[in-house]
């Protein structure tokens, strides 16, 4: 059984920051790849950031110069920095995370439940 748990959401000015963290737990073996996703209403999930095992990220859209994925392996833990923010940035921020529970197992794919970030003046 494994988890993923965002939280950091909330409520902040346009141009303001907020820090988002998910933390997987469970059996765990090992993660791969993990990332941040957002959906707003009537918008499709998008992937904001991506990074690898070994550290290398990815920013496909708006949030590139703006967001900062970061990973702490120890804990499990998956961040997003999110600066500049603005109101087309109000979503729910899901995270997630390719895992191997057992050795031998392949990764499989992990989602949180998301937090919500609202930004709004």
């Amino acid at each position: 059984q494994v988890q993923l748990q965002e939280s950091g959401g909330g409520l902040v000015q346009p141009g303001g920051s907020l820090r988002l963290s998910c933390a997987a737990s469970g059996t765990i073996f090992g993660i791969n790849n993990m990332a941040w996703y957002r959906q707003a209403p009537g918008r499709l999930r998008e992937m904001v950031a991506h990074i690898t095992r070994s550290g290398s990220t990815y920013y496909p859209g708006s949030a590139r110069g703006r967001f900062t994925i970061s990973r702490e392996d120890v804990k499990n833990t998956v961040t997003l920095q999110m600066n500049s923010l603005k109101p087309d940035d109000t979503a729910v921020y899901i995270c997630n995370a390719d895992i191997k529970e057992h050795d031998g197992d392949s990764f499989q794919g992990y989602w949180g439940q998301g937090t919500q970030v609202t930004v709004s003046s």
